[in-house]
C-alpha cells in the first residue's frame, strides 16, 4: 500500500468532521469544498460492458489503495478520449500506443504510469472469412493476399487494429488506403471487426490479438466462418497515462503513489489477481517514452500524428 494512504484517509475523516462542525455554524471558511475525484477511463476498443467491469474494478482498487474517490468514465470513441484528457476532464487513461502518444503530445507534462507485462511485445492478428479462401500466412510479405479484397481495420487511431496492421500491409506492398476492393472499413472496435469479417461483410480484417484470444476462450467466435491467418511481429502498445494536473489536484507525489499502486497489483491477492486477469496481464510494469518512439514515427508516416 502506498505510504500516503493513511494520511489521505485521515484527511477525509478530518474533512468530514469539519463539515459536521460547519452544520453547527463553527466550520472555517472553505471547509465545504468537495474532495477531488480521480476520473479514469480507457479507449473504447471492445465491448462496453467488458470495459466497465474491467475499469470499474480498477477504480475500486485505486480508491481503496490511495484513499481518494475514483470514478470510471466511459467515452464514445478514441478521439473523445484524447480530447477529454487534453482538457483535463480525464485524469488517468488506459491508452493504446498511438492514442497515448497523441495524448502526451496534446497534454504536455503528462506522466507515463505503467504498462502491462504483455505490452513489451504486443501483436495484431489478421483474420479472414473462411469463404474468402485466404489460408494461413507465414510472413509479412504474404499479406499481399489481402490486395484487392474487402478489408476492415478497427478504430481509425487504434494501434493494434489500424496503425500496425497498416504498417505491415505497406511493407507487403498493399496500400492501406487504396489497396483494397473499395475503401477500407473502420469498425470502431476489435469485437466489431470479428463480427464484420465473420458475417462476410469484409473478407479480411485486423485486430488486437488479446481480444481475439479472449473471444476464442469465451467461445464467441464461429471458426467455421472466420479464422486467424497471420500474427504480426511484436511492438509496444497499451499503457496508463496520468494528466499534467494530477499532482496539483491530489497533492505532490500523487503520480508516484499511483504508479506504486498499479505496479503493486499482485496475483498473490485473489481480488488483485482478478483485476490483472481482466486486463489480460500477470502484472503491470514501469514504462518510458522511448518504448513508443517507433509508434510515433509510424503514426507520423501514416499522417495519424501531425
Amino acid at each position: 500500500m502506498p505510504s500516503r494512504t493513511i494520511p489521505r484517509v485521515l484527511a477525509t475523516v478530518l474533512t468530514t468532521s469539519m463539515l459536521a462542525v460547519a452544520a453547527c455554524g463553527g466550520a472555517p471558511a472553505g471547509s465545504t469544498s468537495a474532495p477531488a475525484t480521480l476520473r479514469i477511463s480507457s479507449i473504447p476498443d471492445q465491448d462496453a460492458d467488458k470495459l466497465a467491469a474491467r475499469d470499474g474494478a480498477m477504480a475500486a482498487y485505486l480508491s481503496k489503495a490511495l484513499g481518494v474517490k475514483v470514478e470510471y468514465v466511459p467515452v464514445v470513441d478514441y478521439a473523445a478520449s484524447v480530447s477529454l484528457f487534453r482538457t483535463g476532464d480525464l485524469d488517468l487513461v488506459f491508452y493504446g500506443g498511438l492514442t497515448g502518444v497523441q495524448a502526451r503530445l496534446q497534454a504536455a507534462g503528462s506522466t507515463l504510469i505503467a504498462q502491462r507485462d504483455i505490452d513489451d511485445a504486443f501483436q495484431s492478428v489478421f483474420v479472414a472469412s473462411t469463404a474468402s479462401g485466404i489460408g494461413p500466412i507465414s510472413s509479412v510479405a504474404q499479406l499481399s493476399v489481402f490486395k484487392g479484397r474487402r478489408f476492415t481495420f478497427g478504430a481509425e487511431t487504434s494501434t493494434s487494429g489500424r496503425l500496425m496492421p497498416a504498417y505491415f500491409l505497406n511493407q507487403a506492398g498493399v496500400s492501406p488506403v487504396s489497396g483494397f476492393a473499395g475503401p477500407p472499413g473502420y469498425s470502431g472496435s476489435h469485437d466489431k471487426t470479428i463480427q464484420l469479417v465473420q458475417s462476410g461483410t469484409y473478407q479480411g480484417g485486423a485486430l488486437n490479438i488479446q481480444v481475439w484470444n479472449s473471444r476464442l476462450k469465451d467461445n464467441a467466435v464461429d471458426l467455421t466462418r472466420v479464422r486467424a491467418v497471420f500474427t504480426t511481429p511484436t511492438y509496444h502498445d497499451y499503457h496508463w497515462l496520468a494528466g499534467p494536473a494530477t499532482n496539483k489536484r491530489f497533492g505532490a507525489g500523487f503520480t508516484d503513489e499511483l504508479k506504486a499502486a498499479i505496479v503493486g497489483l499482485s496475483s498473490a491477492d485473489p481480488d488483485q489477481a482478478r483485476i490483472l486477469e481482466l486486463y489480460g496481464a500477470k502484472t503491470f510494469v514501469p514504462t518510458n517514452p522511448d518504448n513508443y518512439r517507433e509508434i510515433e514515427e509510424i503514426g507520423r508516416s501514416l499522417k495519424l500524428i501531425q
